[in-house]
């Protein structure tokens, strides 16, 4: 059980000391507080307890890479108070309804800044999360999404006891490389992680605000495909993002793949309905 105390506090570099904080809830494995200075300056304050060093460093990175494309909190300083890892960033006045035309907009102009070498992947993994991340740079998305993220998420779900689907499995493999192989696939910046609840508006303007990215450099077509897993994005911001970046023919059938790879994530994470939801969507690809 983690409590923020005023000793901890004083190990953030706010701009004077903090009168004023209180836990924010919504997230599902960081602590999150509001916090108050004498000056009057609002920040917001990420904290993962007892976990690994430099927890935050991707998140860091990856509010840096998106930042040259699209509007982010500003991140001012992370470090770790002991093994309590944390991650200080601007306050934004922030509410969950805006511009979805714009969010599509500025997903699109993050998804133009392309891989420095070409490859897919990243340059560092990220082992910090419920789901390891293993990010080698790779020539083909296939060989990436199939080995890197799928095979991954497969194998814990055999070790789990949650897996009795290699037959479905194999043949939608099989399906995924057909496709890809008529796909021009190309190494673009993505979130990595863009449901609805990693978006916000700016309460004032309507703009859009991405947060908590998981980034790497991939087939666009995997963000769009994990905006459609859970909803919260409406037609705006499809017709917002492909007046930016139109889809390319059959995208609708790859997209399932995405889907799948978020089920799968869920089914890991969460059990319950999600290892039906996962095995319904294999079983959907399969009879496409």
């Amino acid at each position: 059980m983690f409590n923020l105390t005023k000793a901890f506090l004083k190990e953030v570099p706010t701009n004077a000391e903090v009168t004023d904080f209180h836990e924010v809830h919504g997230g599902d494995i960081n602590k999150a507080y509001s916090l108050t200075d004498a000056q009057g300056g609002r920040y917001f304050l990420k904290v993962q307890p007892n976990s690994v060093p430099s927890f935050f460093q991707h998140e860091a990175d990856g509010l840096k890479l998106l930042g040259q494309a699209a509007r982010v909190p500003k991140v001012i300083a992370l470090g770790h108070v002991g093994q309590d890892q944390w991650l200080l960033l601007e306050y934004l006045n922030a509410t969950n309804y805006g511009n979805q035309y714009s969010l599509g907009q500025d997903l699109a102009k993050i998804h133009s800044i392309t891989s420095p070498n070409g490859q897919f992947g990243f340059d560092k993994d990220f082992k910090a999360g419920k789901t390891s991340k293993i990010n080698t740079w790779q020539s083909s998305w296939y060989e990436f999404f199939v080995k890197q993220r799928l095979n991954v998420l497969r194998e814990l779900l055999i070790n789990e006891g949650k897996w009795n689907d290699d037959q479905n499995y194999k043949k939608a493999i099989e399906i995924f490389q057909s496709l890809m192989e008529k796909h021009d696939s190309r190494p673009s910046l993505l979130h990595g992680d863009f449901w609805s609840g990693n978006f916000m508006f700016d309460a004032d303007s309507g703009q859009p605000i991405f947060i908590d990215p998981d980034v790497y450099y991939g087939d666009p077509e995997f963000d769009i495909g994990i905006t459609t897993v859970f909803g919260g994005f409406n037609q705006d911001f499809y017709v917002g993002y492909q007046s930016t970046k139109p889809f390319q023919a059959g995208a609708e059938r790859r997209l399932m793949f995405y889907q799948l790879y978020y089920l799968m994530v869920h089914a890991h994470l969460f059990a319950g309905s999600y290892i039906q939801a996962y095995r319904g969507k294999l079983a959907q690809i399969i009879q496409q």
